[in-house]
């Protein structure tokens, strides 16, 4: 009779266990989901910067068309880009075509000293920066979703329910290069 009981208290206990574990993982894959969709707002604030930059850029630099295709192009590919990770890809390919709008800025004087440009250039910059600031809170949320899904004993939860891991929002290579700086006489 008291192995019965002691046999009914560790089933309860373990039942317990998984029910708390599995919702601490839903818990905290739902804070992942919901912090890219924080940084998936402000992307697309700058999405929607990208054609009034690069009509306005266009006005001073006519013959600069294949940089202007290739930032229609990435932001081509981040419109049509369905998760998360092809977003992201896509994210950076759309950075790196904006720096190189914003390179080109600099050999047009008469672009730099523009009102709607500065203005848009200034939204650019606020929102680099917005989106920075969401990519290191995802990341961190992301952490902690992967350490609960990973570290023992919950790790035997996750599995069961088939928890996925969830990918980093990393730099792409480009940014992680160190820019090179050149003082010409």
């Amino acid at each position: 009779m008291v192995w019965l009981w002691v046999t009914l208290a560790v089933i309860v206990l373990l039942g317990l266990f998984v029910a708390t574990t599995y919702n601490s993982l839903v818990q905290l894959r739902n804070k992942v989901r919901d912090q890219w969709a924080q940084v998936d707002v402000q992307l697309k604030k700058r999405f929607d910067l990208v054609p009034n930059l690069v009509e306005t850029v266009k006005g001073y630099a006519k013959h600069e068309k294949e940089t202007f295709e290739k930032v229609i192009e990435a932001r081509s590919k981040f419109s049509s880009a369905r998760t998360p990770e092809t977003e992201m890809e896509a994210s950076g390919e759309l950075s790196k075509a904006l720096s190189r709008i914003m390179m080109l800025a600099e050999s047009y004087p008469e672009l730099k000293a523009n009102q709607n440009f500065l203005k848009l250039q200034e939204e650019l910059a606020d929102v680099e920066e917005k989106i920075a600031y969401a990519r290191q809170f995802y990341n961190d949320r992301v952490l902690s979703y992967m350490d609960k899904i990973q570290m023992f004993p919950s790790n035997v939860v996750a599995s069961m329910f088939k928890f996925k891991e969830a990918k980093y929002f990393e730099a792409v290579a480009e940014e992680k290069e160190a820019p090179k700086v050149s003082f010409d006489k």
